[in-house]
């Protein structure tokens, strides 16, 4: 019966895992699923037992083992999809239950091995958005701290030590690892959580490993003290143990996060146990390298006074502060800790500290206490220092700071040693002296002098007479000679244990005791002015009296939102929920086509919903399974087609956003069916101008460019919009803007394009300037002006620099799945311009076949708002010069991307697209084809096109595929662009030109110009036999 029952339990738990892995019809079919589990091992609130049901009949032990199963269902399938409906509807707790246990279930045994399992299970999948928040989340409430305490006195005491040591490992593994994954995932992305920020994780995780030595002192155990150990290795093999005091926020540093702490835990009552702690935790970590790193980032995060030779009573109480802390840590320097004075001598004598680090060593291996000597240790600092000091390689290539410090460790050490000191058998020693002798033949008088004190106090020491007589003066050295020998005087050790804030603290600890100082001191807030009793020249004012009002009062904002969430107002009123799945979106918007039945009003809200909630959800499906692929054409239909009959807010910002982000996060089915739609006859140029943003834009954000922010109706410069007499107010004034400036403010792929062309100029400026006589002699003429200081006038805002000011400071907020490269040619830029070729072949048949009816019926393939208009096809001709150009590290960039792009810009550009192309509506429809002309916006497109190819393909090979394999389309692209820019020099006028349209017109033809002869001059004598 027992067998069948488990059999049951497991049963219930594996079908509550894969439900949660399927599509959930409802929200109230998702709560139950949520809620049994939780129930079943105690952790659920109580707000919410009322959704246990049915419950789940199985003990914790059952349910825990499932637990990651459950975690990974939640992540993978559920929060993607449900995450803004559970928040909406309060519900979200639920699923934050199953990672981080709020603080009622703290307690529970439960509650900590789910905060295990959830480390790992967040860091084993990739990152997700709303992975990055459950894990601040998680650092926050179930720190190392914790999750030590439920590895080693909670649920897992019960298991063996190895199998806990091995699970403790994995542990700090997750925990280590979490900032370096979440700024791989964020990838230099602002909204990063500030607890999960590099220094501020760590030093929060300094902190809690802190906390945990103190809580862990009074029972200390080998267990224990291993598994910091091993805590503390795994931190200084991430670099939270610098060698210096760190100078950003963004690095960690151990002791300069609880040095405060651990003095003040050293000052309790059993502070003996806590330094005991700490000696036999240092004592016990697996290398001595992990020691060394430890020593040397303690010893830089002393807090020594300022200056090193200061003699004040405060300066030694400081030093022998920080003595006393390294004797407390550390324990003594002792022959028996060899391990320790070995890793001291190699930091504190292979590294460049100051004479205040020396007083500090040489008070720690004296013992630190008044009256008393250490002389175990003070033996073994000095056999060290000496051997450094009359190493010959030291004496001759060290630095004067280096034989600063040496110096004063040896004299300060040797001070320090109680009767009889050993200043006799090292005056006699041999290396000593020849060292002396060495000191004194150096060239350099700082260093001589280190030299000659030594062996002075040294004599002095031994009970001889020894002066070299040249202390006086201010000569190099001398100051600094007589400083330390008034210094070693006194002993540091002796000093009183207090310390007065003065000039001889570090500047580090005054730095924050001013601090403390000026908070606790900082001015009240100024109380509100009582009026003075006395005449006041309002007294003369008198009111009158006025009967109370029988009106009620009006009601407060807070009251007129719980009013209108009162449920019992809002009968019959249906909210529109919210989607959660792509099919539910593209229902909601799909629907709105075509003739409507019902409400009005519903079908409003429901498009507006949609609207607000297309991007978001778009987005977070993408990488989910295969769900965006297969609702991908069917989204693109619809918000393609989507029409703002109902005056929606937004509605073309929305709309935009929403297509980009499908051409980004499925590019593989959005952009062909895109490309697909825009060259049928069923749309408006408002809808294919969408279309067309978004591949511009989309494609952009997957090549890793910048993507401006430009809102579909954002404000215009005054002198464009303002009314001849006066402007109306800013919202009066947005919602009568014209059509033109609508489309002119969202034409960011014009500008995008213009901003191309003018750098691909810029490259090539200077390389063709030369070899123009008529720029080269009048470079050589020209009269520079003096340097002088001058007024520079404030460029005119303009749609383009506000576009280049967003561009400067964007960045792609979203990872990228794949990259434009991969898709440009199958998906993108092939398909376009295939697809155009294959439409004018039809449009151009079609205008063939009535060209005999009369003009009435005629029909022309280039009328208003048709692909073949010029307003259409040379937004069509931008939007590929920005592909072009975003696809340049394409492997099929050079041999097709680009000669199929150029033939394009030469044929639209010399050739007419269809046989009334340049003629007014009224024109007659028999004139000769030698009589229509371009328009200046297609021929500048056009122009902009090829100079994107050329200046591509000689920054690519220096033009030669295109030189060499497509050598009659290069001369023809040349010979278009100087006919162009020669009619423009003759006066020659063009349809639609003047103004800033036919700068752009001449600046295209001149850099196209200027760009073939760079190419041609390269790879001339290679044409000569193609041509």
């Amino acid at each position: 019966m027992s067998a069948e029952y488990a059999d049951a339990t497991q049963g219930q738990i594996r079908e509550t895992i894969a439900r949660l892995q399927s599509p959930i019809s409802d929200l109230a079919a998702l709560l139950p699923l949520l809620a049994a589990p939780l129930a079943t091992v105690g952790l659920l609130p109580p707000r919410f037992r009322v959704l246990n049901n049915p419950p789940i009949a199985a003990d914790a032990s059952s349910i825990q083992r499932h637990i990651p199963a459950l975690q990974r269902a939640l992540l993978e399938h559920v929060i993607p999809t449900w995450e803004p409906v559970l928040l909406q509807e309060e519900k979200y707790e639920l699923v934050e239950q199953y990672f981080c246990p709020d603080s009622i279930s703290f307690a529970s045994p439960s509650a900590g091995q789910l905060a295990l399992y959830a480390y790992s299970t967040l860091l084993s999948i990739p990152l997700k958005d709303h992975s990055v928040r459950l894990l601040a989340k998680l650092c926050r409430s179930y720190p190392v701290d914790v999750l030590h305490s439920v590895m080693f006195s909670g649920v897992g005491a019960s298991v063996s030590g190895r199998h806990r040591s091995i699970s403790w490992e994995d542990c700090v593994q997750d925990v280590v690892s979490v900032p370096a994954k979440v700024a791989n995932y964020t990838a230099g992305r602002p909204d990063i959580p500030s607890v999960l920020e590099h220094g501020t994780y760590f030093a929060n995780v300094s902190t809690r490993t802190e906390a945990l030595i103190f809580a862990s002192y009074s029972k200390p155990s080998q267990d224990r003290i291993s598994s910091i150990a091993y805590l503390l290795a795994k931190l200084v093999s991430v670099g939270v143990f610098p060698p210096s005091i760190p100078t950003s926020p963004a690095q960690p540093s151990f002791f300069q996060s609880t040095l405060t702490a651990i003095r003040a835990h050293l000052g309790i009552s059993d502070g003996d146990k806590y330094s005991a702690f700490w000696i036999d935790l240092l004592a016990s970590l697996p290398s001595a390298l992990t020691l060394r790193s430890i020593l040397t980032s303690l010893f830089s995060s002393l807090a020594p006074p300022r200056d090193g030779l200061n003699e004040t009573p405060s300066a030694r109480a400081l030093v022998k502060r920080e003595a006393i802390l390294l004797r407390r840590l550390l324990g003594p320097l002792s022959k028996s800790n060899a391990e320790l004075s070995e890793s001291f001598s190699a930091v504190a004598l292979g590294r460049n500290w100051t004479e205040a680090h020396a007083r500090i060593f040489a008070c720690w291996a004296a013992g630190a206490q008044q009256g008393s000597r250490t002389r175990e240790g003070l033996d073994l600092l000095l056999a060290k220092v000496v051997d450094i000091w009359t190493e010959p390689d030291h004496v001759r290539h060290s630095l004067l700071s280096q034989h600063h410090y040496a110096t004063a460790l040896l004299l300060l050490t040797l001070s320090h040693f109680p009767p009889p000191s050993p200043a006799h058998d090292l005056a006699l020693s041999p290396p000593f002296v020849r060292s002396v002798s060495t000191y004194i033949s150096h060239l350099d008088p700082s260093v001589r002098r280190c030299g000659m004190l030594v062996a002075e106090e040294v004599a002095r020491a031994a009970g001889k007479a020894l002066d070299f007589g040249e202390w006086d003066g201010d000569d190099q050295g001398k100051p600094w000679c007589r400083q330390l020998r008034d210094l070693i005087k006194q002993c540091d050790a002796d000093a009183e244990a207090w310390v007065k804030l003065d000039e001889a603290v570090s500047p580090l600890l005054r730095a924050s005791s001013v601090t403390d100082v000026r908070m606790e001191d900082a001015a009240p807030a100024p109380e509100p002015l009582q009026p003075q009793s006395g005449y006041d020249s309002d007294d003369s004012m008198t009111g009158y009296a006025s009967p109370a009002s029988s009106r009620s009062a009006s009601p407060t904002p807070s009251e007129l939102a719980e009013i209108e969430r009162d449920p019992t107002l809002r009968v019959g009123v249906k909210k529109v929920a919210r989607p959660v799945y792509l099919a539910q979106l593209g229902e909601m918007v799909r629907s709105s086509g075509g003739l409507q039945g019902g409400n009005e009003q519903d079908t409003a809200e429901k498009i507006e919903v949609a609207l607000d909630v297309a991007e978001e959800l778009i987005r977070r499906k993408s990488g989910y399974g295969t769900e965006l692929e297969e609702n991908a054409v069917n989204l693109v239909h619809a918000f393609i087609g989507l029409q703002d009959n109902y005056d929606l807010e937004g509605f073309d910002q929305k709309r935009q956003a929403a297509l980009n982000a499908l051409v980004v996060c499925c590019p593989r089915k959005a952009a062909p069916t895109i490309i697909e739609q825009f060259f049928t006859n069923q749309y408006s140029t408002d809808q294919r101008f969408v279309m067309l943003n978004a591949l511009a834009l989309g494609a952009r954000e997957l090549a890793g460019l910048s993507v401006p922010d430009l809102p579909g109706r954002q404000p215009l410069p005054a002198d464009k919009t303002s009314f001849p007499s006066k402007q109306l107010p800013p919202a009066l004034h947005r919602r009568y803007i014209t059509t033109s400036d609508q489309l002119s403010a969202n034409n960011p792929v014009q500008l995008l394009l213009e901003d191309i062309s003018q750098r691909a100029i810029d490259n090539g400026r200077d390389a063709t300037a030369d070899k123009v006589p008529e720029l080269v002699r009048e470079r050589n003429l020209r009269v520079r002006p003096s340097s002088k200081i001058c007024e520079v006038a404030a460029p005119t805002p303009s749609a383009r620099l506000a576009l280049m000011q967003q561009l400067a400071g964007a960045g792609s907020r979203y990872p990228r799945l794949t990259s434009f490269s991969e898709v440009a040619a199958e998906f993108f830029i092939c398909p376009l311009i295939h697809r155009f070729w294959q439409f004018l072949r039809d449009e151009q048949t079609r205008e063939a076949r009535s060209a005999h009816q009369p003009l009435l019926h005629r029909y022309r393939s280039a009328g208003t708002g048709l692909v073949l208009s010029a307003l259409v096809l040379g937004r069509m001709l931008e939007t590929l010069g920005v592909l072009v150009h975003a696809a340049r590290n394409a492997k099929e960039w050079l041999h097709v991307i680009a000669p199929d792009a150029l033939e394009l810009a030469l044929t639209v550009g010399t050739r007419p697209v269809s046989r009334g192309e340049g003629l007014d509506e009224d024109a007659d429809g028999d004139a000769p084809e030698d009589q229509t002309s371009k328009e200046a916006a297609l021929l500048t497109a056009a122009l902009e096109l090829a100079l994107v190819v050329l200046d591509g393909c000689l920054d690519l090979d220096g033009g030669r595929s295109l030189g060499l394999e497509h050598t009659t389309l290069l001369l023809g692209t040349g010979e278009w662009a100087g006919r162009v820019f020669g009619s423009l020099e003759d006066g020659v006028k063009v349809m639609g030109g003047g103004g800033m349209q036919e700068i752009r017109l001449r600046r295209s033809a001149a850099g196209v110009v200027l760009k073939v002869d760079e190419l041609t001059s390269r790879w001339r004598r290679s044409m000569i036999d193609l041509v």
